[in-house]
């Protein structure tokens, strides 16, 4: 949206506000500045009168003009000009001797033989906007014409353009009268009363013209009036320049007047040619409601226009129009809105946004605009107003203070809101806003605020530091969630590629497994394969390494988050893998020559997958007996590892092959502890002890952790050894590393083994080995 600062005026004094404050206050109330443009006239341009035209006798696009310049420039000059438009009578503005215009300075030249002092210039060549292919005529729309004087003493031609970027809420700013609307609430200074039409006096009545039908439900609004142009109706100079600086300007000078009116005050309008309807002494146009509540205008059944949207090419007036009719109309733009997608932009770029409801002040304005020598304009109207409720809004002080983070009183939201033509009523706790028609943005309390917020401005409004109030929306579907996330993606780092299966399965195929089948019949299964609901994610994992060793691949590693269903048919989230055949594929790195899977590689990739966990003694049939083990964690059975029996290999034609399931619903989330950062370097010892084969290490563990040694950071079993010499004992290593905040020294780390070994001794009767 492009305003001028000579048009602003016309709506506000604000002859005492500089446009530099008036872009900053722009910028405050939330409507953003773009770009300013100064327009300025060069000097040494000035009015004159051409009072002689002739015919260059030397050239057949030349004319010779004689133009008073006024006494104090010299008088009348001789000027050659081209333009086809120039004529006898004419106000041009005249460039003379000195001035610059553009990169050209003004001399006296002779052309084609004639002498020239001087230029007669045309809009675009003083930096203006481009209104014609001639010479810009000048006429006192701009103000009174004085031979002689600057033009740049007109505000037209020594103004700024403001271009402000317009949100798609603020339809009611796409007018200036909008933009100077806001201003005055900003600056608290009255708009300017506008005239108010008054028909005139033995005129035409327009019902001897039109009539109007009306359906019953339609949801729009319209005023017609009808107009007899005279073939003096011209589009004056202030009207051009302003309309071709937001490209508007059109050769049709009726269009221009619409036009204009609608960049003035945001009404919209429609203009029909009155004989290409009918020739008829009067027409009757139909006005009907759609399903979609968009309004149709109908004359003879021929679909003039849809109101707020487009006008059909039949009918649409042009420069040859002599009796038109002007509607003004409006449509609430939820109805365009719900219809938008099937219409071009710019057809319902302001409709769409919300344009001026109140038509009457564009009727009034158009109309004042039109000199009576230039147009009949039929007295009275044909109307019909579309009666809407004002949206109520009611708060109190207490509501605006806690959502814009400033106390304020209620007098002052009062001012405010006045200020914006909001109607106010006040009991003793509430503030009842009543929003004017042309703020379709505004429905609730908030919307409030932001107003007030606008006037206020944010600059004003002191910062807080954020309190975060939302509650935690975390729950367990949440933590599940992410628990598997967290367990795929370190699965898949491993080397493991993802497996996902069906959650049927063959129930003579789970049978193998020794574990019991849901308790549950499918009545209609997808296939006889898949016949029970799975109780185990291994069965479909031993098929699938089965189908790839009988591809050919030598080294399988799989998994699969999956659902399985205990024997009450209770759902349950549970993670497996599975590894045959070489840990790794053949490579520089293994020298070609892969290791087989073994129990320990397997051991550390689910370390690495689900973290720290023990082992104990288990009886799984599906697994090896020599080696297999349940996973301990967090103090509870969360599943078991071990080497799948040979049976079941050769059933399936595995390789050597590892599997573990893991039940991830007795997983909990590991919540990252921050620990401190030790400087100093760490120590090991190695212990190595004999002990009865009876005692298991996780008893030695336990005991060892009791004794809370604060140097004693992490320990573990590094080696087992028995022969025959230790009978029924065995040979147990255990590393130990130790570390604190300052530098251990061989005393602190020797108390601590005499301690450990003190407890062992007295415990377990455990002792070093010699």
């Amino acid at each position: 949206m492009i305003v001028s600062r000579s048009f602003l005026s016309n709506f506000i004094d604000i002859s005492e506000i500089s446009t530099d404050n008036i872009v900053k206050t722009l910028n405050s109330i939330g409507l953003e500045v773009d770009g300013v443009k100064k327009i300025n006239v060069p000097s040494r341009v000035i009015v004159g009168y051409v009072e002689e035209k002739q015919k260059h006798e030397n050239s057949d696009k030349l004319s010779v003009c004689k133009v008073n310049v006024g006494e104090q420039n010299g008088g009348v000059l001789q000027i050659v000009c081209g333009a086809k438009n120039v004529d006898a009578k004419q106000f041009v503005a005249v460039a003379l001797e000195g001035a610059k215009i553009g990169e050209l300075v003004i001399k006296p030249t002779v052309l084609r033989g004639v002498d020239s002092f001087g230029m007669i210039c045309s809009s675009s060549e003083l930096g203006l906007a481009k209104i014609n292919e001639g010479i810009m005529i000048l006429d006192e729309s701009i103000g009174k014409l004085e031979i002689g004087k600057a033009l740049s003493e007109y505000d037209i031609f020594n103004d700024d353009l403001i271009e402000v970027d317009i949100t798609p809420n603020r339809g009611d700013c796409l007018s200036v009268r909008g933009i100077a609307r806001d201003l005055s609430a900003s600056f608290g200074i009255n708009m300017k009363e506008q005239k108010t039409y008054s028909d005139s006096e033995n005129t035409l009545g327009i019902g001897r013209a039109l009539s109007l039908h009306i359906d019953d439900n339609v949801e729009c609004s319209f005023i017609y009036k009808v107009l007899e142009l005279k073939e003096s109706f011209k589009t004056n100079l202030k009207t051009m320049l302003r309309l071709a600086y937001i490209e508007k300007l059109d050769t049709c000078d009726i269009k221009n007047l619409i036009n204009y009116t609608t960049y003035a005050t945001g009404v919209l309008f429609n203009a029909y040619d009155f004989k290409k309807l009918s020739g008829e002494e009067k027409i009757t146009l139909d006005i009907k409601s759609l399903e979609n509540k968009e309004c149709v205008v109908k004359y003879n059944d021929e679909t003039l226009s849809v109101v707020g949207i487009n006008q059909n090419d039949f009918a649409k007036v042009d420069e040859s129009s002599s009796l038109v009719i002007i509607e003004a109309n409006y449509t609430h733009p939820d109805i365009i809105a719900n219809s938008h997608q099937n219409y071009k932009k710019k057809d319902i770029y302001n409709s769409f946004r919300g344009s001026e409801p109140k038509l009457s002040l564009g009727i009034d304005y158009l109309c004042s605009l039109i000199d009576e020598k230039d147009a009949m304009i039929y007295t009275g109207i044909q109307q019909y107003q579309k009666e809407t409720e004002q949206t109520i809004i009611s708060f109190t002080s207490s509501d605006v203070s806690s959502c814009i983070g400033v106390e304020l009183e209620k007098n002052e939201i009062v001012k405010i809101l006045k200020g914006l033509n909001f109607e106010i009523s006040v009991t003793s706790e509430l503030i009842n806003a009543k929003v004017p028609k042309y703020r379709h943005d505004i429905a609730n309390t908030q919307d409030i605020c932001e107003e007030i917020i606008r006037m206020i401005g944010i600059d004003n409004i002191p910062s807080k530091p954020l309190i975060f109030s939302e509650k935690n929306r975390e729950n367990d579907c949440l933590r599940d969630y992410y628990k598997l996330k967290e367990i795929r993606k370190k699965a898949a780092y491993k080397g493991y590629f993802e497996s996902i299966h069906y959650v049927m399965d063959n129930e003579e195929d789970l049978k193998l497994f020794g574990l019991s089948l849901p308790n549950i019949k499918l009545l209609n299964p997808i296939t006889a394969e898949l016949n029970t609901l799975r109780n185990t994610l291994l069965s479909h994992l031993f098929k699938a390494t089965s189908n790839n060793i009988k591809n050919f691949k030598k080294s399988i590693k799989l998994f699969e988050c999956g659902s399985v269903f205990d024997e009450n048919a209770n759902e349950k989230s549970h993670f497996a893998m599975i590894c045959s055949g070489f840990y790794e594929m053949p490579s520089i790195k293994n020298h070609a020559k892969p290791q087989m899977i073994d129990f320990y590689s397997f051991l550390q990739d689910l370390k690495n997958i689900i973290g720290e966990f023990d082992l104990e003694k288990s009886n799984h049939s599906y697994l090896s007996p020599y080696e297999q083990a349940n996973v301990i964690k967090n103090g509870c059975v969360v599943g078991c590892i071990g080497r799948v029996h040979a049976k079941l290999e050769e059933k399936f034609d595995l390789f050597k092959t590892f599997v573990c399931e893991i039940d991830t619903t007795k997983l909990l989330v590991a919540k990252k502890e921050a620990k401190p950062y030790f400087n100093t370097p760490m120590s090991s010892r190695d212990l190595s002890i004999i002990a009865p084969k009876t005692l298991g290490y996780k008893a030695i563990k336990n005991a060892i952790s009791e004794l809370n040694i604060g140097i004693l950071k992490d320990f573990s079993l590094v080696d087992i050894y028995f022969d025959e010499k230790l009978q029924d004992n065995v040979s147990l290593t255990i590393s130990f590393i130790f570390q604190d905040d300052k530098t251990l020294e061989d005393n602190d780390i020797n108390n601590a083994i005499d301690s450990i070994l003190n407890m062992l001794e007295q415990k377990f009767g455990v002792g070093i080995r010699k």
